[in-house]
């Protein structure tokens, strides 16, 4: 059984992961994040506090435990931060990888590190594992960067890119754009949703699934990793409305550019997924399958 290192575990994808791998009983597990462990469940794994913008504070862990795998899901995520807070965002984003890379050649760990479809333009989405990157945004270059610096390294490495994903977490402290369109409709807000730019959302649970299979099988090189469904945001946040029998009429379409968001975004990603199907038995679920899900979950933490 590997010993597995997560980054980040205290966000979406680290607790999901930290989850599937406590009821599997998959992996030993090290989670590290920033702060204390905010998973539910306490017991059944090491949780070790552990700053990212600190290369000796990431070795001292690292050394401590000496994993077989590191999977690395932290990150500035929020595109208008990191296109004014360029400094930050390069510090998690891409130094820090370069540390991890570091460390993991120098002991033959297998580092797994998320990236994003947000290092393509969006003009010939979807996008296979090969297509040629070219970033709109600082946060999109910073990742495309950590990308670069893993392709030429000496470490056993793997980059899974991944879409808009979704879900909840135990304590409801994540966000993303599912529970704030839900959120904002029962509160009968208006919101204004792009209709120009169109995506594949990724359920957490699926993309938690694949990392763990991608440690277990030792698949190397970029994997594309999202759901099947391509739609408009404002298509999706229309079934959000829709799966929770919200107001629609609240829902304005809009174009991306009256939005003045900082950071440009591209227009059309999505993901051919051959490459997963094939190599990892890779079955996304349903966006509404996924929504099905998330609504589960929510019930049984108001039952709590």
């Amino acid at each position: 059984m590997k010993t597995i290192l997560v980054t980040g575990s205290n966000g979406l994808l680290g607790q999901k992961i930290t989850s599937l791998i406590l009821s599997s009983g998959r992996a030993s597990l090290i989670a590290t994040s920033k702060g204390q462990n905010r998973h539910p469940e306490k017991q059944g794994y090491t949780y070790i506090e552990m700053d990212l913008s600190n290369e000796n504070d990431i070795a001292g862990v690292f050394r401590s435990v000496n994993p077989d795998v590191v999977i690395n899901t932290a990150a500035l995520t929020n595109v208008d931060v990191c296109e004014t807070e360029r400094e930050q965002c390069r510090l998690i984003n891409t130094d820090a990888v370069k540390t991890l890379a570091l460390l993991c050649g120098e002991t033959g760990a297998h580092l797994i590190h998320l990236s994003t479809d947000f290092v393509f333009d969006g003009k010939e989405g979807p996008y296979r594992e090969d297509a040629q990157p070219n970033p709109l945004s600082f946060y999109g270059r910073s990742k495309a960067d950590a990308e670069d610096y893993l392709k030429s390294s000496s470490c056993r490495w793997t980059i899974i890119r991944t879409i808009l994903v979704y879900g909840i977490t135990g304590d409801m402290s994540r966000s993303n754009f599912v529970l704030w369109a839900k959120s904002s409709l029962e509160k009968n807000k208006n919101i204004s949703v792009v209709n120009d730019q169109w995506r594949m959302p990724t359920l957490a649970e699926d993309l938690a699934e694949a990392c763990l299979r991608v440690a277990e099988k030792g698949v190397t090189g970029i994997l594309h990793i999202s759901g099947g469904d391509m739609k408009s945001i404002h298509e999706l946040v229309l079934e959000v409305a829709d799966y929770w029998k919200l107001d629609k009429t609240l829902i304005e379409p809009v174009s991306s550019e009256t939005l003045n968001q900082s950071a440009v975004r591209p227009e059309r990603t999505g993901f051919i997924l051959d490459r997963a199907r094939q190599e990892l038995n890779y079955h996304p679920r349903s966006f509404r399958e996924g929504l099905k899900l998330l609504d589960l979950q929510m019930q049984s933490v108001k039952k709590m």
